[in-house]
């Protein structure tokens, strides 16, 4: 968080739990068949405690002082005068504005409060995917943050992988960053992400993301994904996310980039956090779905674009084959979502890769009998023609029980 700069618990037991709260039955499996690694939960906090306790202090230490680098306002306390379970399986980081006399600043008194988290000396991670839910604060000079710096920490030759950072004055958008040597502070490189509609980020909690691997970083929103970032987008500089990071939460008030709190920032304002996972082995999320001939539902050339066909093809373990099932209802691969394309309800309407909406025609039910059915039209996933040739394109038809209808997840 040093400049502009990003479970749905996705983990096969959840994606069993998933599938049990849709329909289905027995077809969950424990982990992946053609995973390369079981994925493991390496690191989890649910904030699962009594109102007013402090954090898990065997997971993280809490920062107390100021931040000189950034010029920001607050003072981050010890304890839990501003980080502290809310007994609803939440962590509230709270920024206050107050200035007593004991919390002095290197350019004064500070003018807020807040609090600062991370797992230095606790938990270090190595690739995998990281992710918190989140809901953040609103109004001018908020700075909220999800982020995770380099051991042992030398910034900026160490590294830092910004998931989230939010500025209040961007109410839609949150930004996700690399920083390394040659490409630090405003230097970093990243991307932006916004809500359709101006929908605000304060208004809901959301998933912050990164899928970390050797040679890739990422980044999405509520499993959408908005940015990769690989060693060729560093023009020759060093690539220095070969090693163990640590995690951190906070919540700063002003500073160079958000700038400061004005009349219309109201106190005291809250980051409140539903949990934060670290899974590691298997670096790409989700599981295969396999039906006719023991083939894979497939996003066609592993392309995230709108509209992109999903098909039928030989399971070969890549992102384009490995599915999540959402909470929502939603069946979700390179972050996005298996859609029934123009919201049709007619035998032979094709599905394709789009945007999450939260649409009807996104919403599907696993049964116990291994159908994928899209409950608005009533009609099964299905392979056309009920050929299983590799690129095979996949629709919606009246269930009828055939083999082409019928899936097994995991």
């Amino acid at each position: 968080m040093s400049s502009p700069r990003t479970l749905r618990r996705w983990l096969v037991a959840a994606l069993s739990a998933a599938l049990v709260a849709s329909g289905a039955v027995g077809t969950a499996q424990a982990e992946p068949a053609d995973a390369t690694a079981a994925a493991a939960v390496t690191f989890s906090d649910t904030f699962d405690g009594p109102a007013g306790a402090a954090v898990d202090s065997s997971k993280w230490q809490v920062e107390t002082g100021d931040n000189v680098n950034n010029h920001e306002r607050q003072y981050y306390t010890s304890g839990n005068r501003n980080a502290a379970l809310d007994g609803r399986g939440h962590l509230v980081i709270t920024a206050r504005k107050e200035n007593p006399a004991n919390y002095q600043c290197w350019y004064g008194t500070c003018q807020y409060t807040s609090a600062r988290l991370n797992t230095a000396g606790r938990f270090t991670a190595q690739y995998g995917h990281v992710e918190a839910r989140m809901k953040i604060p609103r109004g001018q000079g908020m700075w909220p943050a999800f982020w995770m710096l380099g051991t042992p920490v030398d910034w900026p030759a160490s590294g830092e992988i910004d998931i989230m950072e939010n500025v209040g004055f961007e109410p839609s958008t949150v930004h996700g960053t690399i920083h390394g040597p040659g490409y630090s502070g405003a230097g970093g490189i990243g991307a932006a992400y916004s809500l359709p509609g101006g929908r605000a980020f304060a208004d809901d909690f959301h998933t912050f993301a990164v899928d970390w691997a050797p040679d890739s970083i990422t980044w999405s929103v509520d499993g959408n994904v908005y940015q990769r970032r690989t060693p060729a987008d560093l023009g020759g500089r060093s690539w220095v996310f070969n090693k163990p990071f640590f995690l951190i939460l906070n919540l700063a008030v002003g500073g160079y980039w958000p700038g400061d709190p004005d009349g219309s920032t109201v106190f005291p304002q809250q980051l409140v956090v539903d949990h934060v996972s670290v899974t590691t082995g298997d670096t790409v999320p989700g599981t295969a779905i396999r039906g006719l001939a023991g083939k894979c539902v497939d996003v066609a050339g592993a392309d995230p674009a709108n509209g992109t066909p999903v098909q039928l093809y030989d399971c070969n373990g890549t992102a384009a084959q490995r599915w999540t099932v959402g909470s929502d209802g939603t069946l979700r691969a390179l972050g996005k979502c298996l859609d029934v394309t123009g919201n049709g309800t007619a035998d032979g309407t094709p599905v394709q890769l789009w945007d999450c909406t939260g649409g009807p025609n996104q919403k599907w039910t696993v049964t116990g009998a291994r159908d994928i059915v899209n409950p608005r039209a009533d009609k099964c996933l299905d392979v056309t023609g009920n050929s299983s040739a590799n690129a095979t394109r996949l629709q919606i038809w009246t269930c009828t029980g055939g083999a082409n209808q019928k899936w097994t997840v995991g």
